[in-house]
């Protein structure tokens, strides 16, 4: 995949999939110790341990509708091509957590892309789902809560024009606010 945001949407949907009703997603971009980091978590149905143990093999998967698995596989390939890793802890009926690193600045990792539009586009297709997003660049950070949104003002319909169109621009704000990236790729800048 030619964006992180990518497999940060292939993850969101295997949440949604696993019946998950809440996920946080985290970022952390730490220059200092030249590392990428995105940590997404849901409270779905989990994995049994037979499949935990497995779940990064492409040809290992729980859908119907093929017989290969390429979401974790592919994302674990584009951590270690820039030094880095996937961890993946679950289990049954106690949610998914996958931590996945990459050098910040290495030459291999792909640009992280359009988290706003990503988030959107699941909050538009599950309005259901509470959804917490944390961004932190070396000492600022950027939140989006849907959840604690809605307990402040009510039922958000994230499936209208309307609301998904504020939430990417408030995703987009929260990251333009972040400090500059004090090094690493050019590319990610259009955040």
């Amino acid at each position: 995949m030619k964006e992180l945001a990518l497999h940060i949407l292939d993850l969101l949907q295997n949440s949604v999939e696993a019946g998950a009703s809440r996920v946080g997603i985290d970022i952390i971009e730490d220059a200092g110790n030249d590392q990428l980091v995105i940590e997404v978590r849901d409270d779905g149905k989990g994995m049994s341990p037979e499949l935990l143990e497995r779940v990064l093999d492409p040809f290992v998967t729980t859908r119907r509708t093929r017989r290969v698995g390429l979401g974790l596989p592919l994302l674990a390939v584009a951590a270690r091509q820039a030094g880095g890793e996937v961890q993946v802890e679950s289990s049954p009926g106690g949610g998914t957590r996958i931590v996945a690193s990459f050098g910040l600045s290495h030459v291999d990792r792909a640009p992280l892309g359009d988290m706003a539009a990503t988030l959107v586009a699941v909050l538009a297709a599950n309005p259901q789902l509470k959804l917490h997003y944390r961004h932190r660049r070396d000492g600022g950070e950027a939140l989006f809560d849907s959840e604690a949104i809605e307990e402040r003002i009510g039922s958000v319909p994230w499936d209208k024009p309307e609301a998904a169109l504020w939430a990417r621009d408030a995703i987009r704000s929260g990251l333009a606010a972040l400090p500059d990236p004090a090094s690493g790729p050019a590319r990610d800048k259009g955040r």
